[in-house]
C-alpha cells in the first residue's frame, strides 16, 4: 500500500478501535459476561490498537523509507488486523468453529508484517 493509504487505514482502523473498544466496555458488556468472553472481546481491541500504531509508524516511515517492504508491511499489518481482531470479535458472539483457523492466519499476517518492516528500514 502507499503512504496515502496507509495513513488513511491507520486512521480508520484507530477511529474503530476507539468506538468498538468504548462499545464493548459498555453496551455490550452484559453479552460479553454472559458469553464469558470478555477477555477476548479485550485482546482483539487491544491488538487493534497496537497495529493502528504501528501502521501508522509505516505510513510515517514510508516518507522517507520509499521501498516495496514497507508496502507489503502496511498490507500485512492492515490485513493481519482485519483478520485477527476481526475474528475475535466475531467469536466474541457467536460460535462457529470456522472462525477459529482465521484467527492464527490474522497472526501470521501480523508477523509479516513487522518482517517486512524490518527488511524495509534495513535496506535503507
Amino acid at each position: 500500500m502507499n503512504q496515502r493509504t496507509t495513513l488513511l487505514s491507520a486512521a480508520v482502523l484507530g477511529g474503530l478501535a476507539v468506538g468498538l473498544g468504548a462499545f464493548g466496555a459498555h453496551a455490550l458488556k452484559p453479552i460479553l459476561l454472559q458469553n464469558g468472553r470478555v477477555e477476548v472481546y479485550e485482546l482483539a481491541t487491544r491488538y487493534q490498537f497496537y497495529h493502528t500504531l504501528a501502521l501508522l509508524a509505516v505510513g510515517i516511515l514510508q516518507h522517507w523509507y520509499s521501498n516495496k517492504q514497507l508496502q507489503y508491511a502496511s498490507f500485512c499489518m492492515l490485513t493481519g488486523t482485519v483478520l485477527f481482531s476481526g475474528s475475535l470479535y466475531l467469536l466474541s458472539f457467536i460460535s462457529f468453529s470456522l472462525l477459529g483457523p482465521i484467527t492464527p492466519i490474522g497472526g501470521v499476517f501480523l508477523i509479516m508484517g513487522w518482517v517486512f518492516l524490518l527488511v524495509g528500514i534495513y535496506k535503507k
